[in-house]
């Protein structure tokens, strides 16, 4: 039985009506992410801001306008600036911001875009606080600017619904002359201490070796002395001994005896070795008598004519 027109439309109509009424379903219900916020309006005029979980408006009639991120983000800034000494250097600035909760409204309709409102504002306090620090000072003042940064930025961001978590100066990067030049003041200082410090370490050696060479030489003189003590002494005995021994032997005869033992002994010396290049005069052993004359007047002579020992009347013949 062929279906009238009546009905066809009835079956139409129902069937526009449930797309119309599962629609109307999926408009009302909708979620909203974690740390994200979306803003509702109504016929273009804001109503309020849906949280995170399930969320229910007027299908039709309300709409969501846009999400929020409430996350921390980071933006990095790389600003090109002078400084005192007119050195050209890129300063990379970490910004980490946030939205605040209760701000929603003020972040999504006050600003438009938040990355180049932030990036100004880092490059006016930049431009505007480097050129008044030296290049060897800039490092060591990059947290006087990233702190002066995080000030500006918090109190101008905070009207627009954003907070300044932290400001970093992350990267100081000066000409690559200028890096090059300043490596090779660093090389020069630390060459310029290293000779100092060699210097003063030779010093210290030359000073030990010449007091271990004093010292040295204090010693031998006092072995040298202690020798001859020795000798005169043994000598000495000698002479007591011998005159003891063989009597009328007289000063003179020890001596010559004692002179005659050390030159055959030094004759013994002298072959015994058969690298030597002591040369031999022609003499004999009668000569000792003659050597020792002769130191024995040497002597007499040197004690006449000291000063302080006044020669007595000459002798009557």
């Amino acid at each position: 039985m062929p279906i009238g027109t009546d009905q066809t439309v009835l079956y139409l109509g129902l069937g526009l009506m449930a797309v119309v009424a599962i629609i109307t379903l999926l408009l009302t219900f909708f979620t909203v992410q974690q740390q994200t916020a979306v803003v509702v309006l109504r016929f273009g005029r804001f109503v309020r801001v849906a949280s995170a979980g399930l969320n229910m408006k007027v299908p039709w009639i309300e709409w969501a306008a846009g999400w929020v991120n409430l996350r921390v983000q980071q933006l990095d800034v790389k600003v090109e600036t002078k400084t005192e000494d007119n050195v050209f250097v890129h300063v990379v600035v970490s910004v980490q911001y946030f939205v605040h909760p209760q701000k929603v409204y003020e972040a999504f309709f006050k600003l438009q875009s938040p990355d180049q409102q932030i990036t100004s504002f880092v490059f006016d306090v930049v431009r505007a606080r480097v050129p008044k620090i030296k290049l060897d000072d800039v490092f060591e003042k990059k947290d006087e600017i990233a702190d002066a940064v995080k000030t500006e930025l918090a109190q101008l961001m905070d009207d627009f619904g954003y907070g300044i978590v932290k400001a970093l100066v992350t990267d100081i990067d000066p000409d690559a002359k200028v890096k090059a030049s300043m490596n090779e003041i660093n090389a020069a200082q630390r060459l310029r201490v290293a000779a100092s410090e060699k210097g003063e370490a030779d010093r210290i050696l030359k000073v030990k070796a010449a007091e271990a060479e004093a010292q040295s030489k204090a010693l031998q003189g006092k072995g040298i002395a202690d020798q001859r003590k020795a000798i005169v002494d043994g000598l000495r005995e000698s002479v007591s001994e011998f005159q003891e021994s063989v009597p009328g032997a007289t000063a003179q005869d020890v001596m010559n005896l004692v002179l005659m033992t050390q030159y055959f002994d030094t004759l013994k010396e002298l072959g015994a070795s058969s690298q030597t290049n002591t040369v031999l005069i022609p003499h004999s052993p009668g000569t000792l008598s003659v050597l020792a004359s002769q130191i024995r007047n040497a002597m007499i002579v040197a004690d006449r004519t000291r000063p302080d020992i006044k020669s007595g009347p000459p002798a009557q013949p």
